[in-house]
């Protein structure tokens, strides 16, 4: 009911991006239950029914990253002073972040089964039966697989949200550390003015809080994975061909494909989301490096600042484009009309919302990390910086991430898609 308040309430821009969300996870209850037909109207496809099944592993994983986000930047969870004393602290403000996650999920879905009946004609609406062909129309779903299906998005959802927004233990070592010098400073004012006190009755020293680990920790086992992808998809490239029983179907391709050579695809998209937050850090670097003028310092310091917040969803952004190029790369000869066509629609409802996904996480990555800086750009605004000069900055932010980002994409993705198209 809380997060039911919250959301009527809540900002015209916070409401769009949980309508985002749940449009997203329409989409990918859609696949499911496209999945789900084909497997009960195909019961002796068991093969084609799991790798369809698995493929959709991508798309979940993509909107849940996208509603973890969402859920992150939304200021209705954020700690507030005076909450606690209400029964609303960290660990109740995550569970209420869950719970709307996983509502504006359950509502998506819910969208996706009644759009589903009624393309398969189980409704009678203005579209009944528009696609009963295609959905496999002609057999009865089972409703406890239904419901399992569709239930499994709010539940990794909201199960992320609470892994992710959990207060940590080092905020707290860190609180507690704050509240133990302060209760200390007056009694070292008060050694200070009484000399002959003696050093035993002074109080033990806090212990010192946990440092944390810098954003370019990951960039080198970032670069390390990629390395290791690559190498593998090499090696199995030049080995014998693999028994055609155990090759893996890709969509489009009437071959397989051997498993090494999608684990070398993974693991160099693993690497790419790795190493996201250290290449972004290390342009901040690049930029303030020298003796930059006043825009190219605050860029490059305000990347620095930023590479925690929006080098994790770049890196995703960049492995999704990396394997949309590779996708290119591999069915480019079959985009001719007269041939085959190597996507289907519901292959294409994947790609796109795969795609969809992580350019919006990573835009609200970016648009959070702004609001994260409010009170630093009224300090500079008080000082008398332009509002030109931080556009500025931002513009120069952005130019630089694209020169870095995007010829690593490429280069990656050529490098992906070399061992499959030989």
């Amino acid at each position: 009911m809380l997060s039911l308040r919250l959301a009527r309430g809540a900002h015209p821009l916070v409401l769009l991006r949980r309508l985002l969300v749940a449009a997203a996870a329409a989409g990918v209850g859609f696949l499911l239950l496209c999945t789900l037909g084909y497997a009960v109207a195909h019961p002796q496809s068991t093969g084609q029914s799991l790798v369809r099944l698995v493929w959709c592993a991508v798309p979940l994983a993509a909107v849940v990253q996208f509603a973890l986000a969402v859920a992150r930047s939304d200021p209705a969870t954020r700690p507030r002073d005076g909450l606690d004393a209400a029964g609303l602290g960290p660990v109740q403000l995550t569970l209420l972040a869950a719970a709307s996650t996983a509502i504006s999920c359950t509502l998506g879905s819910g969208f996706a089964l009644l759009l589903y009946m009624e393309l398969r004609g189980d409704l009678g609406g203005p579209l009944s039966g528009s696609a009963s062909r295609l959905l496999d129309g002609q057999v009865h779903l089972p409703w406890g697989a239904t419901l399992t299906l569709l239930g499994l998005l709010p539940a990794l959802a909201a199960g992320a949200c609470i892994i992710a927004l959990h207060p940590r233990r080092e905020a707290a070592a860190m609180r507690q550390q704050a509240a133990d010098q302060a209760a200390t400073e007056p009694m070292q004012e008060t050694e200070d003015a009484d000399p002959a006190e003696t050093p035993a009755d002074a109080s033990p020293v806090p212990p010192a809080a946990p440092v944390p680990k810098p954003v370019y920790a990951g960039l080198p086992w970032g670069i390390a994975i990629i390395a290791v992808g690559l190498a593998l998809e090499a090696y199995v490239g030049h080995g014998p061909a693999p028994d055609p029983n155990k090759l893996i179907s890709l969509p489009g391709r009437a071959d397989g494909t051997s498993p090494g050579v999608l684990g070398g695809w993974l693991l160099a998209s693993l690497g790419l989301v790795l190493a996201g937050p250290g290449l972004t850090h290390w342009c901040g670097v690049l930029l303030a490096a020298g003796r930059p003028g006043a825009v190219r310092l605050l860029a490059g310091r305000i990347l620095q600042d930023a590479a925690t917040r929006i080098g994790r969803p770049l890196g995703v952004l960049c492995a999704v484009a990396s394997s949309a190029l590779a996708a290119a790369e591999l069915y480019g000869a079959a985009w001719d009309s007269s041939g085959p066509r190597p996507f289907g629609p519901l292959t294409g409802l994947g790609a796109a919302l795969v795609m969809a996904c992580v350019t919006a996480t990573a835009i609200t990555a970016a648009l959070d990390s702004r609001q994260n800086r409010t009170g630093t750009t009224a300090a500079l605004q008080r000082l008398g910086i332009p509002a030109s000069m931080l556009r500025g900055a931002a513009v120069l932010r952005t130019c630089v991430l694209l020169a870095v980002l995007t010829p690593l994409t490429w280069a990656i993705a050529e490098l992906v898609a070399l061992p499959m198209s030989r």
